[in-house]
């Protein structure tokens, strides 16, 4: 029964909305993820070295960013990518850079939105995200409830259990350890960090986000080195399969054109969260001085996560040689074999390391993300029931290996959890496409600005 409604809702009604979001997005600000990426790009990577904008009531920029990719770069981004070239074929990736192209718009949009609408929470630190501009912005608390309770079981279940279950199997397989002293440890370093709340999660978050990223990015770099004679086939191979599967293999796999985008948008849409409203409630605690700011945020997150980090996922296991379309392998142990094809024991160590990070790092997300829709429905009542059920979940995943029911779930709350928010940001989308203009037009005022002002003094 939920597989049925999960593939009713999904399949292609919500992918497509996904798609017409981030099209509105892109078409009406121009383009603005390929043609002003000097901007968006100047105004994150180019701002690293720079003093942080957040204050006593909210979190810095880059502390926003770092708790989003906490819970979005989870184990879709290693075993997600190889499971999609398995069903879908190699086209899927192209429609997953097409998905993630477009969703950089609609990232921008919803955390431009969850600034703009971000009120102070009762310990005075910022909070922000869709059920607020729901709520304030469309006047409609019933849609934002309905985001909230649709939220919850999702954070429990994909947030919590199969995210500790990818844990506990990780270590079983690398390192024999058995499954419940695993659990009881994923559970008791979470809470610790949970008692803390969004500041010590963004804290943690900060240091795990950047060494995973790094770790996992330089692994498949080394792959793709290695490899590099390789690459320009399987980019070919990408395209080629996305407009015409059969002609590209033979027919012998049978893929479809279908399959490949229904995949592929999937997976973008699953890497990124760009349109599931989820990542915005983290980018809402940020304190900036304009809401656009924290869009550009939004821009390079679907940058980092998608078209980086799922990219080299896919081009490592097509170059390396182990990937077989009629083949047993798929998911993680894909990956795996792909970086132990170059790096050998070291290569799979990376990649099990790598999983057993993004998984931990996913539960702190989601957990955040959690606690606020509580604090919504409920005024700040029930934490510590929430905290407890939460890490109890995280148990249970460890000790449950089996996870196929729990994602039919998850693909359904994300749904139910779409819909509301896709609706406010095709509604909303001329306020945020105005704001964005606008702050866009000063940024470039204030930049020839600052180059008129260097050439004068250097002509002096």
């Amino acid at each position: 029964m939920l597989s049925r409604v999960a593939d009713a809702l999904w399949n292609p009604w919500l992918l497509g909305l996904f798609l017409v979001v981030g099209l509105v997005y892109s078409a009406g600000s121009g383009f603005f993820q390929l043609f002003g990426w000097k901007l968006w790009w100047r105004t994150t990577v180019g701002s690293l070295f720079r003093r942080g904008t957040g204050g006593g009531s909210g979190l810095s920029s880059l502390q926003a960013l770092a708790t989003a990719l906490a819970a979005t770069m989870g184990t879709g981004s290693i075993a997600g990518v190889a499971a999609a070239l398995t069903l879908g074929g190699p086209g899927s990736v192209f429609w997953m850079w097409v998905s993630a192209l477009l969703g950089m718009m609609t990232s921008c949009g919803e955390k431009l939105l969850a600034v703009a609408y971000q009120r102070p929470g009762p310990d005075g630190a910022l909070q922000g995200g869709p059920m607020y501009y729901l709520q304030d912005a469309l006047g409609s608390p019933l849609l934002a409830g309905w985001f909230c309770l649709a939220c919850l079981p999702a954070t429990l279940a994909g947030g919590s259990l199969v995210q500790a279950s990818s844990i506990a199997s990780c270590l079983e397989s690398a390192f024999a350890l058995p499954r419940l002293p695993v659990g009881l440890a994923v559970a008791g370093l979470a809470g610790l960090v949970m008692v803390g709340g969004v500041g010590r999660i963004a804290r943690v978050s900060s240091a795990l986000v950047p060494a995973m990223a790094l770790l996992y990015l330089g692994a498949g770099a080394a792959v793709l080195v290695c490899n590099a004679g390789r690459i320009p086939a399987a980019l070919e191979l990408i395209v080629s399969c996305a407009l015409s599967p059969s002609a590209a293999l033979g027919g012998s796999a049978g893929w479809t054109v279908a399959a490949a985008v229904r995949y592929g948008v999937a997976r973008g849409v699953f890497t990124n969260e760009a349109g599931l409203g989820t990542s915005a409630m983290a980018h809402g605690a940020a304190c900036v001085d304009h809401p656009a700011r924290q869009g550009m945020w939004g821009v390079f997150e679907v940058f980092l996560s998608t078209l980086l980090v799922c990219t080299v996922t896919a081009l490592a296991i097509l170059v390396s040689g182990v990937w077989d379309p009629a083949g047993p392998l798929t998911g993680a142990p894909l990956t795996a074999a792909a970086f132990g094809s170059v790096l050998g024991r070291a290569g799979e160590g990376a990649v099990a390391l790598s999983l057993l990070l993004f998984a931990f790092s996913s539960i702190l997300g989601w957990s955040y993300y959690g606690q606020q829709c509580l604090e919504y429905l409920t005024g700040g009542r029930g934490g510590l029931l929430y905290r407890a059920v939460f890490l109890g979940c995280a148990l249970a995943g460890a000790v449950w290996p089996d996870q196929g029911p729990v994602w039919l779930l998850v693909d359904l709350c994300n749904a139910l959890m779409a819909l509301p928010n896709l609706t406010a940001l095709l509604l909303l989308a001329p306020q945020a496409l105005k704001l964005l203009d606008q702050w866009c037009t000063l940024q470039r005022f204030n930049f020839k600005k600052r180059q008129n002002f260097t050439k004068r003094r250097y002509d002096r």
